[in-house]
């Protein structure tokens, strides 16, 4: 299982030079339900929601959601172990949620704070989107 992180999603749906292969997406996908509006914000705030919305709700398919949780929230309200932004830390504290759980993933994201502050927390990096 993967948890792909929005970084992951807009480098595919934008087609940008560092982006995961095309078997990636044939993978078990988790995110938190905020990368939806965090890839629709994006599409639309680039007014390319005629040009890229119908990728953008393929790739969203394919991807189980993991719901906001007062446990996820509550976590996301602790310290890290170093710098990150409030979605950074949400998507973390989502990703935490899953470890507790018992739920064994790899995190795929090309935010460099997030991966470094991930290795902290000693979650798994995915190969294709790790340094």
């Amino acid at each position: 299982m993967i948890y792909v992180d929005t970084s992951v999603i807009l480098a595919r749906l934008f087609a940008e030079d560092q982006r995961p292969s095309e078997s990636f997406w044939e993978e078990t996908l988790i995110s938190s339900r905020l990368t939806q509006y965090e890839v629709w914000t994006s599409v639309h705030r680039q007014r390319l929601g005629d040009s890229h919305g119908s990728l953008a709700t393929a790739l969203l398919h394919r991807i189980s959601f993991l719901e906001l949780l007062p446990n996820v929230l509550s976590r996301a309200l602790e310290e890290l172990p170093g710098s990150v932004r409030t979605l950074e830390a949400l998507h973390l504290a989502s990703a935490d949620y899953l470890r507790l759980q018992g739920i064994r993933f790899t995190l795929a994201t090309y935010d460099a704070r997030m991966q470094q502050v991930a290795k902290a927390m000693s979650l798994d990096l995915h190969p294709e989107t790790s340094p």
